[in-house]
């Protein structure tokens, strides 16, 4: 039984929920111990077609814990690069678990929330939330959300709200790719359970094949060894039991069977 979570499970739909509104979901120890498990476990679940990664109360994620960077702040060198080899851990195991992470974000992002944003694969946004990356102003840096807040926020809108720490609202998110659709509190869920039916009703090994391409391509040099491994990728899922049989339901025009 988590402590700082609320996992729940709907059919092939799982839905991991922040739920410490109190502190507005900001990380400490058990949270990202916590989260860091959470999606180890469910990453290994062939049965789990989506996860929607949500939070309870205003805010989405306000960032650290102010009680957690107070015990941090006694921190020696190698403490200190321990415990965000912690928050580093997380974010890769969210980034990189084989099921599509849909974020569904009620309210603000501040900081590490905002890493926590940038390594799920879709991200629903209210269009009254707020976006700050503002480690700055706290003589620090987002190093650890780093990597994956340039690839989804981009190098150029990073080198700006890295080194400000202004506040940009959604619309801006949106509109620099960070956030993939906007809406209001009411059509939020609405836009969320559209986006898991429509992954749900592709092939379940092709959803995870595609979800690995994009993060192995993406920054590639597009050499003669990385076509022939998409060569390779297209054959071994034509030749498999899914894709054929998606294969044979399109030419028939049949239901495919994982529906």
């Amino acid at each position: 039984m988590s402590a700082t979570l609320k996992i729940e499970r709907a059919g092939h739909i799982a839905r991991v929920t922040l739920n410490r509104p109190e502190v507005r979901n900001a990380f400490n120890d058990a949270v990202i111990a916590e989260l860091t498990a959470a999606f180890a476990e469910l990453g290994q679940d062939p049965a789990l077609r989506a996860i929607v990664l949500a939070a309870e109360g205003k805010a989405f994620c306000a960032g650290a814990d102010l009680n957690w960077m107070k015990a941090m702040a006694g921190y020696s060198w190698d403490e200190n690069h321990a415990d965000a080899g912690k928050l580093a851990q997380m974010l890769w195991t969210i980034y990189s678990c084989p099921v599509p992470v849909i974020a569904r974000v009620q309210g603000d992002v501040y900081a590490g929330g905002v890493g926590l944003v940038s390594v799920c694969d879709i991200v629903v946004a209210v269009d009254t939330a707020g976006f700050c990356l503002s480690e700055a102003k706290l003589g620090l840096l987002p190093a650890t959300i780093g990597p994956y807040v340039v690839r989804a926020l981009g190098e150029q809108a990073s080198r700006r709200y890295f080194v400000t720490a202004e506040r940009f609202p959604a619309a801006d998110a949106h509109r620099l790719g960070l956030v993939h659709e906007l809406a209001t509190a009411e059509t939020l869920d609405q836009k969320v359970d559209a986006l898991t039916s429509a992954i749900a009703a592709n092939g379940p090994a092709a959803v995870r094949a595609c979800k690995k391409l994009v993060q192995d391509v993406a920054h590639a040099a597009i050499t003669p060894a990385l076509r022939d491994d998409t060569a390779r990728r297209i054959a071994d899922i034509r030749a498999s039991d899914e894709g054929r049989a998606g294969v044979q339901s399109f030419l028939n025009k049949s239901a495919v069977p994982w529906l």
